[in-house]
């Protein structure tokens, strides 16, 4: 009897959670979903990444996309998240609602990296946000602030320059054969013309920084175990990626204090003297944040944050695109030889090359257009995250969903561009597109509220240097390399860059001025 009554009390027990999930089923009205590939328990979706059998997620997402639709929903561990694969989709999330998909996708590790979403890339929609980005668009990324720099610019290209006709002077056969590693040289470029405008000049812990901060992006995965089970605390206590992301951090943060010091400390001495600012570093961003909050024109220290953001950015994008730029050029010598032509006939004579000089350089501007589109420097853009239930293109979209949007499957894409696999400036010849956002085809930047702000700077980081290369210097590749033979594959990561080092022999077309 005893055994019946706890059968009884069981089989009622279980017919009560029943009821209670249909009749919570039935009220609850079902979502529409956007399609997607069929899930695992505990991974979601990760096994079909795994699948397509290629190491850069873009390509993965990619292959996905063409099954499955330009809107398609994936489960990355226990995070819900959504991937467009197509201008119009694009447009609605960035454009139409961008106001309800304006947060970030802060996982784990970019949490500890970059100072728990306080900064302007990462942090959540809001005032303080609004803030720093006003910071940025009014105060330091202005079109004047950005021609100020001009000066930093021309100096570090020209000491490029110099060096290369050097090397390309002292190199013996072997030397010449081996070419010159040119990654290291635009890397080496690109810090230094971004530390110069950010704290006015090559400070003594300029390499303990950028130390850090190539560590610091190495560990930018969303497929980090902590990032993928946010929830979890064995995931996040395991997980090395947020480990070492915060230990970089705290090393960038002993460091910028560092460099903040010193130049209040230069400051003092230059005003004390009365020699006021140094030239190389007046107005650099750092002097315009000090002076903003002396003046209290701050509601909240945003130093550390901002200066971050500034190298970080700066220091990855500009040397990415410009080595995908040369490229492409040595595997296509008809286009290098027009880009040569161009610039040679602009600024003949003259043995230092100006940002004056440049302005009138149409195909130039082609061209780094064109490698924006092939190799866009962030094959996914920064991912959105969806503030409240929307719908998109009739799919419903829940609240807290992760939205990313994959720019190189777009820029790849046959409906969009004729002959996309292939390289050619020339598409852009009397066309309208361009990359401030307005042609979701082509956003190598992102739209929207969160566009990137620092997008005259970056050009203006790739244009001096690039035609300087091309004016001073004709190219060869090592060994007798033929130019389809040049390995064009990317790394995979939050930035997608050329993954085999480019060595290339410069030889001296015209020489550089000696200082």
């Amino acid at each position: 009897m005893e055994d019946k009554l706890i059968l009884a009390l069981c089989l009622s027990a279980l017919f009560v959670v029943v009821l209670s999930k249909l009749v919570s089923s039935a009220v609850k009205p079902r979502l529409n979903l956007p399609p997607g590939p069929w899930t695992l328990p505990l991974i979601g979706s990760l096994h079909h990444l795994a699948m397509t059998k290629s190491p850069q997620t873009h390509r993965s997402l990619r292959a996905l996309s063409e099954k499955h639709g330009p809107i398609m929903q994936l489960w990355m561990g226990e995070v819900p998240a959504v991937v467009v694969s197509s201008p119009a989709v694009a447009e609605e999330v960035l454009k139409n609602q961008d106001l309800r998909f304006a947060d970030r996708h802060l996982t784990a590790t970019t949490e500890e990296i970059f100072f728990g979403g306080r900064d302007v890339i990462f942090g959540p929609y809001g005032e303080r946000w609004r803030h720093l980005r006003k910071i940025c668009m009014q105060e330091l990324l202005t079109a004047a602030r950005v021609r100020s720099f001009r000066g930093v610019r021309e100096g570090e290209v020209a000491r490029l320059v110099r060096e290369l006709a050097a090397s390309a002077a002292g190199a013996g056969a072997v030397g010449a054969a081996a070419g010159v590693n040119l990654n290291e040289r635009i890397s080496k470029l690109a810090n230094d013309i971004v530390m110069v405008s950010s704290v006015g000049g090559r400070c003594s812990h300029r390499d303990e920084f950028l130390e850090a901060l190539e560590v610091a992006k190495k560990q930018i995965t969303w497929l980090s175990v902590a990032d993928l089970f946010p929830s979890s605390k064995l995931a996040r206590m395991v997980a090395v990626a947020p480990r070492k992301g915060l230990a970089s951090r705290k090393r960038m943060e002993l460091v910028i204090r560092r460099i903040i010091q010193e130049r209040k400390d230069q400051l003092m001495d230059d005003s004390a003297a009365g020699a006021g600012e140094a030239a190389a570093g007046k107005d650099c961003f750092l002097d315009v944040l000090l002076r903003l909050q002396k003046e209290g024109g701050t509601p909240v220290p945003v130093t550390d944050e901002i200066i971050v953001d500034m190298i970080s950015g700066a220091s990855e994008t500009s040397p990415t695109v410009l080595i995908w730029t040369l490229a492409e050029l040595m595997r296509n010598p008809r286009i290098m030889a027009k880009a040569q032509a161009e610039v040679r006939q602009a600024v003949a004579g003259k043995t230092t090359i100006t940002e004056d000089d440049i302005v009138g350089l149409s195909y130039l501007k082609m061209v780094i257009k064109e490698t924006l589109r092939l190799h866009p420097p962030a094959p996914l853009l920064n991912p959105r995250k969806c503030r409240e239930t929307s719908q998109v293109m009739g799919y419903d979209i829940p609240k807290g969903t992760s939205v990313f949007v994959n720019m190189w499957a777009i820029c790849r894409d046959s409906r969009y561009w004729e002959d996309p696999e292939e390289y050619k400036p020339e598409r852009f010849e009397n066309n309208s597109v361009d990359y401030k956002g307005n042609n979701f085809e082509f956003l190598p930047f992102g739209s929207g509220r969160r566009i990137c702000p620092g997008i005259n700077l970056g050009v203006a980081n790739l244009e001096l240097p690039l035609a300087s290369l091309l004016y001073h210097f004709d190219w060869k590749l090592p060994n007798g390399m033929a130019p389809k033979d040049l390995d064009m594959h990317e790394t995979s990561g939050m930035v997608a860059a050329k993954l085999i080092t480019l060595n290339i022999c410069p030889i001296t077309h015209i020489a550089p001025s000696s200082a």
